[in-house]
Order: structure tokens, then sequence, then C-alpha cells
């Protein structure tokens, strides 16, 4: 079984050839997309499942609705999975969502394909602890669940520079605070979750972003496979696989034995 989680960047309408050739080549069995903006028509989502071999129907496909930013423009969460889809459930409330959460039964996987909030630190723990209340604590610590998606948070096993704070502040990025803040992920790590990327061996990369602002360059990590240790302990590898301009994303790609 393997799993591709990949922000594709506003819709990539204008670099969507290049997208396409990026999953062909990765062939995912399940595949969870983020910032599908204007996917609303399908045309996108089910060239999608042409390249990958698999049915654009309700039972292997779904386009979570994202609520609405601010502009009006909604940045939605696609899923496409060889195996059926047992079950779907989006969720979207804006009151502790910023864009939506897809829950899906996939066997017996439970998926949550996710995009958390962009802005602060403060919005992205709140939908951590939602994500937290909607899992049984029994079922998850015996059952296989995963988490995959742009969490827009950064984690502390990353090797950062010691001088990050100072290099946040010169290149005018607040969405992670001031100093830098890790609480998402360490409220996905208190819950449960594995961090596979660290669930083996150093992986050899790690970086997901690359961003350049303000004459400063920094490597984040803000797209992730996190699972519950059931599944966790079936990972047979794990990469950080390069967009190479397709996204301003690198997708996570994950393999697991059945």
């Amino acid at each position: 079984m393997r799993v591709m989680t990949w922000n594709v960047l506003v819709g990539a309408e204008d670099r969507f050839d290049a997208i396409l050739s990026r999953i062909s080549r990765t062939r995912p069995d399940l595949l969870v997309l983020q910032e599908c903006l204007g996917w609303e028509d399908r045309v996108r989502l089910r060239r999608v499942c042409d390249a990958l071999g698999i049915p654009d129907d309700s039972r292997h496909t779904v386009l979570g609705p994202a609520r609405p930013r601010g502009s009006g423009k909604r940045y939605h969460v696609a899923v496409v999975s060889r195996p059926t889809l047992d079950m779907v459930v989006t969720h979207n409330d804006p009151k502790v969502l910023g864009h939506c959460l897809v829950e899906a039964v996939i066997g017996d996987w439970t998926l949550w394909g996710a995009h958390f909030d962009s802005h602060t630190e403060d919005l992205r723990v709140v939908e951590a602890r939602y994500l937290r209340s909607r899992i049984d604590p029994q079922r998850f610590a015996s059952r296989k669940f995963l988490l995959a998606g742009d969490l827009n948070a950064i984690s502390r096993r990353d090797p950062y520079p010691a001088d990050l704070a100072a290099k946040v502040a010169a290149a005018g990025t607040d969405k992670f605070g001031h100093p830098p803040r890790f609480d998402t992920i360490g409220e996905l790590e208190s819950a449960g979750w594995v961090d596979l990327l660290y669930a083996g061996r150093k992986p050899k990369r790690w970086i997901t972003a690359s961003r350049d602002r303000g004459g400063v360059h920094i490597d984040y990590r803000t797209d992730y496979l996190f699972a519950s240790p059931a599944l966790a302990s079936t990972l047979k590898s794990i990469e950080v696989v390069e967009a190479a301009g397709a996204s301003d994303h690198d997708a996570v790609v994950a393999d697991f034995t059945q």
C-alpha cells in the first residue's frame, strides 16, 4: 500500500501536467491532495484518477469541500483511493477548522486527510485538539489510523538551525510565531501519533517547503504522514519526493505492508 500526500499549490491549473507526471510516476494507492482550488467541476480530479487507473466515483474519490477563506476561495482536500472508500465524512466547521478534514474508512484503515490553518499556531492547536476529540483513544491504541497532509506547522524533530527565530523574524514570517512554536506537532504526538519520517532510520531528506522571503532562505517541513502505533508498525519506507517546480511543496510518500 503506497500513500502520497501533496500540496499542489492554489489548484495547480498552470502546472497540472507536471503534477500529473509526478503522480503517475509515483503511482500511489492512496493519494491526499491539498489546495485543490477550483476543482469543483472535478475535471482535474478526473484526470488524476485516469492517470492512476482509478475510477472517478464516490467509492474511490472525494473532494472535501473546504470552508471559504475571507477572499471566498476554497482550498479543498482531495482523496483518491484504489481500495474502496467504505465511509467518508468531511469536517469543515469554520469555528475550529481553517480548511477541512476528510475522514475516510478504507478497509481496516481510518484516514484523516488534512490541511491545517496557515495563519497562527493557536488556530492549528485548536485543529489538532479537534482531531483528538473525534477519535476514540481505545480504538486509536489498537487500530490503524493515518493522518496525511499539509499541517502548516513545524516539528522539533527536524534539524532547524539555532538561529531559526532570528531568521523567521528577518524573513517577516509570522505564521509560526516569534519565537517559532512547535505546539501543534507536540499536541499530535502527545495524542499518540507517530511521525513516520522519524519512525525508522534517519531520513535522507526532511524538507518539504523551502522558502525565500525578505532576502532570507529557510527550509521547513510542514507536510506530514502520521500514524497510530498499529499502522506505524507496518511501515516499509518513507521519503520526501521533490516537486521539481510542479509545486512549492514537496510530496511525502510512504509504503506499508498489508
